[in-house]
C-alpha cells in the first residue's frame, strides 16, 4: 500500500495529495462528520469481533475465513482458496497460510476439487463448527445492540450523499 507508507514516512507524492483532495470541495462538514462517525461504528464493532475471536485463541482473520466458509453459497462443493482470498481480500498465498494454520489447530479440512483436481476445496471440521457458531452467537447479541448506531450512520452518509446532488453545502 504505497500511499499509506508514504505517509507514514512523511513525504506523500505530490499526485497523492492532489488525487485524495480531488472532489473535495464538495464535501460538506455534515459529510464529514457523517463519515466519521460510520467510521467509528464500523471500527468498534470490528473491535469487538477481533477481541472475541482472540479469546478464543484465533486470530481475526482465521475467524474471518472460518466465516467466508461457513457462508460460502455459491456453485460447486464448497469454497476454493481463489474464493476465500476474494471474500477475505488477501493474495492466494496468505489464504494457503490461513488454511493450513487451520488445518493443523484442526478447524478446517481441505480436499481435491471432484472436477479439477487442481482446485482445493475447504470445509469447517466439527471442531471449526463449534468455535463458529460460539462466536456467530456473541456477534449476533452484538450486532443487536450496535446495530442501530451503525444503520443511523449509514443513513446519515447516504442522507449527507444525496445533499451533496443538490449543491452539498451546509447552510449555517
Amino acid at each position: 500500500m504505497a500511499f499509506g507508507r508514504e505517509w507514514a514516512a512523511g513525504q506523500p507524492r505530490r499526485s497523492l495529495l492532489h488525487s485524495a483532495a480531488e472532489g473535495t470541495e464538495d464535501i460538506s462538514p455534515r459529510q464529514f462528520r457523517a463519515l466519521s462517525e460510520f467510521r467509528y461504528q464500523i471500527r468498534k464493532f470490528q473491535h469487538f469481533s477481533e477481541a472475541a475471536a482472540r479469546a478464543l485463541g484465533l486470530e481475526p482473520q482465521q475467524h474471518r475465513l472460518l466465516l467466508a466458509v461457513k457462508g460460502f453459497d455459491g456453485e460447486g462443493r464448497g469454497p476454493t482458496i481463489g474464493y476465500l482470498a476474494e471474500r477475505l481480500q488477501v493474495r492466494h498465498h496468505s489464504a494457503v497460510e490461513l488454511v493450513d494454520r487451520l488445518e493443523t489447530h484442526g478447524m478446517v479440512q481441505r480436499r481435491a476439487g471432484e472436477r479439477d483436481r487442481r482446485q482445493v476445496i475447504v470445509a469447517l471440521s466439527d471442531a471449526g463448527e463449534q468455535i463458529l457458531k460460539g462466536l456467530a452467537a456473541q456477534h449476533v447479541t452484538e450486532i443487536q445492540q450496535i446495530g442501530p448506531g451503525l444503520v443511523e450512520a449509514l443513513q446519515q452518509v447516504l442522507e449527507s450523499e444525496s445533499d451533496a446532488g443538490a449543491g452539498g453545502r451546509e447552510h449555517t
